[in-house]
């Protein structure tokens, strides 16, 4: 018992020393930091503000662009980019750092002009470069310092420039580059260097000053040419557009899309930039190692464009072109579009020579709009369904003469469709503003509002006005104007005097297969966040739904007449492309068309078609245009459209996926007459 009361009465004695060791400790600290702040406080201010923070920003990856089957068709690249940050750095210790460069890397550069060269001469020569004008005589002269220095520079002789060695050349390159960007701001001297080059600069950055390497990224095109035009570029901030891209949070060395795709949809595909902190006192002596601050890519964009699809249409224009290649006039060239009707999206875009040219450049192009000359008459009352018009040769005042590929004789609004009159479609012209042959004669009354009422239908299907695809530099086709003529008038009627993209042609042949309802095209699906793989995408940002722009304001049963007649084309004993269309499993719809133009001053015709398939139920449309045959050529445009109806069918029973570097092909031989 005794023992027990021992023991409990040396607790508190235990407990009193841990609270003064307590006490001890906490005094310590308060003392410390009351040293630190009243003591040694001004000491770690003064130190504090000689400390620089200089961030170098960090471009982050662009998004990702993949086809509508998750393809992906535009990756990035990493790269070891070279940088130099010029901190008005003298222009000496400049030329040292690009002298010392120039033993880990080689710049090549074609940007090579005269003043530049000048200037670095004079960098390379001091001494003799002012003697080519004293201060002296500058003074003298009473000359400003920037005419002296160019004085100067005349006077420095191609002898002495052809003088500058090849390695003092090396170095102009590197130096150049150092001198074109903005003060404080890395600009890129050198993109994707080696690792073991990269390894060895880093090494020596310390005798390199203003030198750094950043992980950088540039654009890989997995197929090739294919839609590479489309696409578009990117680079520096185009220098127009300066401001601009200021006051939206960009860096002036900042890189952006500078066209098409690219530049539509930047503020999607550019990254969240990172940024490396330096710190350094105002001496330049570094304090701790740089912290980077990691960005994030840009969305990704999900394209309506099918690339297997495209690859195949690709072929089959170039193998069509090939194989007519001696029929063109002038060069060589053919043109495809594929739309979904239903929604607008593009499946595939192709140009002979540029994909560019489905919207941006526009035809004469004949017989294939003469389904909205249709329905223009019939919606205005001067011919109904049935009516019948004899197609002969017009003799008209003037000296105007107009005739069909032949005589017709007598057709109503399907056989005129289906043989393509051109009589017929001058008959609704004339009786929209009241003329009658052989009765009006000269008296052609108000033949200005023939113009103005065709072109007010025309643009209801997207013909002479922008489709409002989601790329820039949209043409809207050439109105040919209201000319004191009344012949061009009726020649607007069948094709033969505005001029259509081939974009325009599949927006018009869409608007009559889905209905009667306009939509823009669009070559965007999806907007997606990035995803953890790049083979895998990640989660919808945005999904771009169908944008209609106008809804024919006409009786629904006339687009199913014009429906009739365009099938009759592809199907009827007289079709101009029955012998092409008529035995396909996929019953297309369509119009033919011949343009007379004229090439290099010699006749030629350009051949177009319009078509959708299934017939009752269209499911793709698909615009052909064919500039500058001879006059004796025809089916080209046929066969295009036919081959390229054939593989979108065919892979819908089986897909193979694109091959990289278009190297598929299609043929396919047919013969028939087009008009």
């Amino acid at each position: 018992m005794e023992e027990k009361k021992s023991k409990k009465s040396h607790l508190p004695f235990r407990l009193n020393i841990l609270f003064f060791i307590v006490f001890m400790l906490f005094s310590s600290l308060i003392l410390r930091l009351g040293y630190v702040q009243i003591v040694q406080g001004q000491e770690y201010e003064v130190q504090l503000e000689k400390t620089v923070n200089i961030s170098s920003p960090v471009e982050a990856p662009r998004g990702l662009i993949y086809d509508r089957y998750g393809n992906l068709i535009v990756d990035n690249e990493l790269l070891f980019t070279v940088t130099y940050t010029n901190r008005s750095t003298p222009t000496k210790e400049m030329l040292e750092t690009a002298r010392k460069l120039n033993q880990y890397i080689t710049v090549e550069s074609s940007r090579v002009n005269d003043r530049d060269l000048k200037e670095y001469w004079s960098v390379l020569y001091p001494d003799e470069f002012e003697e080519k004008l004293t201060v002296a005589e500058a003074k003298e002269r009473d000359l400003s310092d920037s005419d002296a220095h160019d004085e100067r520079l005349a006077a420095i002789s191609e002898e002495e420039l052809a003088a500058i060695s090849k390695e003092d050349m090396e170095v102009f390159h590197i130096w150049r580059e150092f001198t074109a960007g903005y003060n404080n701001l890395p600009t890129k001297v050198k993109r994707g260097i080696a690792y073991k080059e990269a390894a060895e600069i880093m090494e020596n950055l310390e005798d390199l000053p203003g030198v750094e390497i950043i992980r950088d990224s540039e654009r890989v095109y997995l197929y090739g040419d294919t839609l590479r035009s489309i696409i578009g570029n990117v680079g520096a901030i185009p220098s127009e557009q300066i401001d601009y891209y200021l006051a939206n949070g960009y860096a002036r060395n900042d890189t952006v899309g500078t066209s098409y795709l690219e530049a539509q949809y930047e503020s999607v595909l550019r990254g969240n930039d990172g940024r490396l902190d330096n710190y350094m006192d105002t001496d330049g002596n570094i304090l701790k190692n740089p912290e980077e601050i990691l960005g994030s890519r840009g969305n990704d964009l999900v394209l309506s464009i099918d690339m297997e699809l495209q690859q195949l249409a690709k072929s089959a224009v170039e193998n069509n072109v090939k194989k007519y290649q001696y029929n063109f006039i002038g060069e060589p060239d053919a043109y495809a579009v594929v739309m979904e009707p239903n929604t607008g999206e593009v499946l595939a875009m192709v140009g002979y020579n540029s994909d560019l040219g489905t919207f941006t450049n526009s035809f004469v192009v004949g017989s294939s709009i003469k389904g909205a000359t249709v329905l223009a008459g019939l919606d205005y009352g001067v011919i109904s369904p049935g009516q019948y018009v004899l197609d002969r040769t017009l003799n008209l005042p003037g000296g105007v003469s107009i005739s069909s590929h032949s005589p017709l004789g007598y057709v109503n609004h399907l056989s005129a469709l289906e043989r393509s009159s051109n009589i017929y479609m001058a008959e609704i012209a004339m009786r929209i503003i009241g003329y009658a042959p052989g009765v009006s004669g000269t008296n052609w009354g108000n033949f200005y509002l023939g113009y103005d009422v065709l072109r007010s239908y025309y643009s209801q299907f997207g013909l002479g006005v922008k489709t409002e695809i989601d790329l820039p530099n949209e043409s809207a086709g050439i109105n040919g104007g209201n000319i004191a003529e009344p012949g061009k008038m009726l020649y607007l009627s069948f094709g033969q005097f505005d001029t259509y993209t081939p974009l325009q042609l599949a927006q018009y042949v869409s608007t009559i297969a889905n209905g009667g309802y306009r939509i823009a095209p669009q070559v965007v699906k999806e907007i997606r966040e990035p995803g953890e793989d790049k083979n895998e995408l990640g989660s919808i940002s945005q999904q771009l739904e169908p944008k209609v722009l106008n809804k024919l304001s006409m009786d629904e049963s006339y687009i199913d007449e014009v429906k009739k007649g365009f099938y009759l084309v592809t199907h009827g004993s007289n079709g101009t492309a029955a012998g092409y269309f008529k035995n396909e499993p996929y019953d297309a719809a369509g119009k033919t068309g011949t343009a007379q133009v004229f090439v290099d001053g010699k006749e030629a015709n350009n051949l177009t078609f319009v078509a959708y398939a299934p017939y009752d139920n269209p499911e793709v449309a698909v615009a052909v245009v064919v500039p500058g045959v001879s006059k004796s050529t025809s089916g080209i445009n046929n066969e295009i459209a036919k081959d390229i109806l054939g593989h979108y069918f065919d892979l819908k029973k089986e897909r193979k996926g694109p091959m990289h570097y278009n190297d598929t092909s299609g043929n396919d031989d047919s013969d028939s007459d087009d008009q």
